[in-house]
């Protein structure tokens, strides 16, 4: 059986006049993440290393922003897409293990959200999802509340 690892990243900035969504869960805030798309960089990361463990491009490459038809997709319509060119390379997803960082809002409670969210579309049980929240203790763009970003890492395996 062959086994495949990959590391997704992401980073929006937050900006006024747009809803956040955060692991395809609309999050109450007064900002939302800039992005051609909805700007979801939990699942933007996600994505990511999906494509990296499959050897296939970047989201940019898959979902270019200068393409119309992505503009303000939600992200999980583009999770399903990619979950699609997974399966059918016969692989199928092991678990994934996630990082969410954001000085503001608090993402603990949503998190079990996310997880129903998310795990129907991966095709995996809650507890092969882990989904995390921390801050960047004031630091950076981050810790100025000016962003969030994302961290990503899967194991995927060819179906038997």
């Amino acid at each position: 059986m062959k086994i495949r690892t990959g590391i997704g990243y992401d980073v929006h900035r937050l900006e006024e006049g747009r809803k956040l969504f955060l692991g395809g869960v609309e999050i109450d805030f007064p900002k939302g993440l800039r992005g051609h798309s909805d700007g979801d960089c939990l699942i933007h990361a996600i994505i990511d290393a999906l494509l990296g463990a499959t050897g296939k491009d970047d989201i940019g490459q898959l979902f270019p922003d200068t393409d119309s038809q992505y503009k303000d997709m939600r992200s999980t319509e583009l999770l399903k897409k990619v979950m699609d060119l997974i399966r059918e390379r016969g692989m199928a997803v092991v678990n994934i293990d996630s990082i969410v960082i954001a000085e503001k809002p608090k993402l603990a409670p949503y998190i079990p959200r996310m997880k129903e969210v998310l795990c129907p579309i991966l095709g995996m049980g809650k507890e092969d999802l882990g989904i995390k929240a921390k801050t960047n203790e004031g630091l950076g763009a981050i810790g100025k509340e000016e962003a969030i970003a994302s961290l990503a890492q899967v194991l995927i395996r060819e179906k038997p």
